[in-house]
């Protein structure tokens, strides 16, 4: 699946109904293919561990917002979902460190033999590992927070060289991606260092590490760590400029919508992440929702289709709620009103600040006076939160001060619901939502 910017899309059936969340709920971790294949591959990899976000939001951020215009990149941003979605580095133990000897009885034997799979594909040459580390590495002990016992802001290497035809001086790599990084610093204190752990001479936890699998299987691999001193969106900024090191290294060419400043990281992290439901027929943006949005028209066979523009987004069910997650952050929880859904996909008809327009269901309208919505012959129209003494809801004006805030979906009060249902069986048919502009 080669992608575009920003056109990163995941279609998931949520089958799991238990309670509370398991391993086997389908948190698989996603593959993403950028650029033209080749045997000049760099497989990224972010969320081994899950309480690092600055690993698996950048590479989730270049699975959207990057384009390669040469070359090839493979990315896993969420390697242990089920691990980010608990915001814990490993619920059944450091995945990081399975990958010498696992059984098949570890619940995560799968997910390993998924990814070392993909590691030694014929068309991968080189191999990064995302990480965020505790403090500031420094081969010399400073102070509690300065040591060779810290594992922030590093590249880090297992040995100096590989005997292998390409990138085989891992040393050389690393020094070259350092010294890109320190010469793009916010601060000081930031300032990148090679780690060799030197781990063939008997450093039996990092022997069992992905990095070295990779490199016990002929692969050039490196990790990369940005201090969780940190916040997250700096931790991002670090992460990309070395993997665009890498990128230069290894002849891949690419391009991004933003700026690489730690603003322009912090707005495309936060900023047009959505989800759609039952094929496109509900759209939510995914920012400063409200923590519980009621009444939610979903399907009474509990089956929820959904597409989201993140690969870090999903949608999951919790006692009796859905709850939609990005990365390590619950951004809302749906509570359902179960419906039976009309199958048919239909344009509907608005009149939005005197300008007609015909929409598809799922459709967001900005608003910046009042909208109408123009009656229909085939649906009964629910504008929620809005009422009047005649109970009709079509062919009025609304404005904003005709909707009480409460029922807006987000914190701001601006964005609010207009649903629609067949007439005669009350199916639920589709959505479009209205947003003021604030």
């Amino acid at each position: 699946m080669n992608l575009g910017m920003l056109k990163l899309y995941r279609y998931i059936i949520i089958l799991f109904l238990a309670s509370s969340l398991s391993a086997n709920n389908g948190f698989d971790f996603e593959v993403i293919k950028k650029g033209k294949e080749n045997n000049n591959t760099m497989l990224v990899v972010g969320g081994i561990q899950g309480d690092e976000p600055g690993g698996f939001m950048s590479a989730s951020v270049l699975a959207t917002h990057y384009k390669i215009l040469d070359g090839s990149v493979w990315i896993v941003p969420n390697l242990n979902f089920y691990s980010i979605i608990k915001r814990n580095r490993g619920p059944y133990g450091d995945m990081n460190r399975k990958f010498a000897y696992l059984s098949k009885k570890d619940p995560e034997y799968g997910t390993v033999m998924r990814i070392k799979k993909l590691i030694t594909n014929d068309k991968v040459a080189l191999v990064v590992n995302l990480h965020d580390g505790s403090g500031y590495y420094r081969k010399k002990y400073i102070d509690k927070d300065h040591s060779p016992y810290k594992w922030g802001q590093c590249s880090v290497i297992d040995q100096e060289s590989i005997d292998i035809k390409r990138y085989s001086n891992l040393a050389e790599i690393s020094s070259k991606v350092v010294k890109h990084v320190n010469n793009h610093l916010l601060a000081e204190k930031d300032r990148y260092h090679q780690h060799n752990t030197r781990t063939r001479e008997g450093d039996k936890e990092m022997a069992k590490s992905l990095t070295y699998y990779a490199i016990n299987h002929g692969k050039a691999a490196f990790g990369n760590e940005a201090t969780k001193d940190l916040p997250t969106h700096k931790r991002v900024y670090y992460h990309l400029l070395a993997l665009e090191k890498y990128m230069d290294i290894m002849g891949i060419k690419y391009e991004r919508d933003f700026e690489l400043t730690p603003m322009g990281v912090y707005n495309v992290l936060n900023n047009g992440i959505s989800i759609s439901l039952y094929n496109g027929k509900i759209v939510l943006p995914l920012q400063k929702l409200r923590h519980t949005l009621k009444y939610i028209p979903l399907k009474k066979d509990n089956l929820v289709t959904f597409k989201a523009n993140n690969p870090l987004v999903t949608i999951y069910k919790k006692n009796n709620c859905y709850v939609i997650q990005y990365g390590n952050r619950k951004l809302t929880q749906l509570k359902a009103q179960y419906k039976d859904h009309d199958t048919k996909n239909t344009n509907v008809s608005f009149v939005v600040d005197s300008e007609e327009k015909t929409v598809p269901f799922g459709t967001i309208l900005e608003v910046k006076d009042n909208f109408l919505v123009k009656d229909t012959k085939d649906y009964r129209v629910n504008v929620i939160g809005f009422s009047n003494k005649s109970k009709k809801e079509t062919n009025i004006k609304i404005s904003k001060s005709k909707m009480p805030k409460r029922f807006s979906i987000d914190k701001k009060g601006c964005i609010y619901r207009v649903e629609y249902y067949t007439k005669g069986s009350n199916k639920f048919a589709g959505m479009v939502l209205v947003k003021f502009k604030s």
